[in-house]
């Protein structure tokens, strides 16, 4: 990088510009204030067919602050952090407090509840890599998915590399700081044959540069996903089994959490409202997040509100065992937050896993699905549309790719439909799950 970025030293001025800030709130007139600031700093390079297209180097910084006169709330933010800067921004925050209307679910999160265990989660890896080297690694990556037989052309090999600090801190005297990073390689490559192109990708991504796949491992994955594809048809119209990708079925994931936030259930946009102790999955299944696991991509001891992190059992044996509640949600549901202003934290599964093999066995005749398209999912009434790309499944062995064709279903109904689960498991993000078999979804094709 071309600028060395001093994670402890920024980490001690984002503290005292936040003291500065809580000072400054409260001798202003704010009954209560908190404050939120971050710099992160990364390289990014691009290469395409041998040739570096793009090289990023990228430095952002800002701080924001959200004061309370009462119960009338007024935030303002700037990517500014000097004490200029952070005298306007409390100055416009307090003036927009002081006209906004009173919410009686206003205000800091309980002060009983701010995060007293603050232990290293050992989430912050730098990486000293110059741009030379970041990009012999991107070249490398692409050339060795260009190298398989059937390759026709690239779109390229990316590489980023960042780290960053975030400070928050509010007037009960709470104030955490955690410095992080995050490095990824990716390639996509293309592939053709008489019936036209396809294309597919592959990438790796790590808090820990140590933990990064071979970037030529990477490049041959991309080569291998793509040239499965060729020769796709459209499948046949009916109801079948899905097995979805294990990158998929963190998306189902991700909207059995929209359907448990705080945010959509008090505002009754969601179809798991007053759903709280009832049964949504098969009881062999259960789903909890660990926010304290050391090194894991979503780790922190303290919420967006500087509560204290929990492990939270969201389905429990099948039943619906938890919302996912920040403190404003949570007073708007007449309950107590769940540590969760932010979101949740590492999403792990308890479950029996199954070899992809077995379950395709168990699959019978259906599809086994590697890609989605588009955003068709309602989560007032958990309908679910999306167009998809995979793969055509009889007596249990994979026959041909397929594509252009729609699946759908209603998520309760595909969740209580749960088969079972891969033992594939993708550690790339902060949802860990292996594939999915559903019994029964409608597909739209020939």
């Amino acid at each position: 990088m071309a600028q060395a970025f001093d994670a402890s030293a920024q980490q001690s001025l984002l503290t005292a510009r936040a003291e500065e800030a809580l000072a400054l709130a409260k001798r202003l007139g704010a009954d209560a204030a908190e404050v939120g600031a971050s710099v992160d700093q990364g390289l990014g390079v691009s290469v395409r067919l041998g040739e570096v297209e793009t090289v990023e180097l990228s430095r952002d910084q800002g701080i924001a602050v959200t004061l309370y006169v009462g119960q009338r709330k007024g935030s303002a933010s700037s990517t500014d952090a000097s004490s200029v800067s952070i005298q306007a921004v409390v100055e416009k925050a307090l003036a927009i407090a002081r006209y906004t209307g009173e919410d009686p679910a206003s205000g800091l999160a309980d002060p009983a509840l701010m995060a007293t265990e603050l232990p290293d989660l050992k989430v912050h890896h730098p990486w000293a890599l110059t741009t030379d080297e970041a990009i012999e690694l991107a070249l490398a990556c692409e050339q060795a998915g260009r190298d398989v037989e059937g390759i026709y052309q690239s779109d390229g090999a990316s590489l980023s590399s960042g780290e960053g600090v975030r400070v928050y801190a509010n007037s009960h005297g709470f104030l955490g700081t955690q410095k992080g990073s995050r490095h990824s390689l990716s390639c996509m490559l293309i592939a053709q044959d008489a019936a036209g192109m396809q294309r597919d990708y592959d990438y790796t991504s790590a808090r820990d540069p140590q933990a990064l796949r071979d970037p030529a491992e990477v490049g041959r994955e991309a080569a291998t996903r793509t040239l499965r594809r060729l020769g796709a048809k459209r499948p046949p119209t009916g109801t079948f089994p899905v097995l979805f990708d294990p990158s998929l079925a963190g998306g189902l994931i991700g909207h059995l959490l929209g359907g448990l936030a705080g945010g959509a259930l008090y505002r009754q946009a969601s179809f798991l409202c007053d759903r709280l102790g009832t049964p949504l999955f098969p009881d062999w299944f259960s789903l909890e997040e660990r926010p304290m696991e050391i090194g894991a991509t979503a780790s922190s001891p303290f919420d967006g509100e500087g509560v204290q992190t929990r492990n939270n059992r969201f389905i429990d044996q099948g039943a619906i065992a938890s919302y996912m509640l920040s403190s404003y949600s949570a007073r708007r549901l007449g309950m107590q937050t769940t540590g969760n202003a932010g979101g949740a934290r590492n999403v792990r599964l308890n479950a029996p896993l199954q070899s992809r093999d077995s379950l395709l066995q168990e699959m019978g005749r259906g599809i086994w699905v590697t890609e989605l398209m588009g955003q068709g999912v309602n989560g007032v009434t958990g309908d679910y549309s999306r167009g998809a790309a995979g793969f055509w499944v009889e007596n249990g062995k994979v026959q041909y790719p397929v594509e252009e064709f729609t699946i759908a279903g209603n998520l309760e109904r595909m969740f209580a439909g749960l088969v079972g689960v891969g033992d594939d498991t993708d550690t790339r993000g902060s949802v860990h799950t292996g594939s999915w078999l559903i019994d029964a979804m409608t597909v739209a094709g020939d």
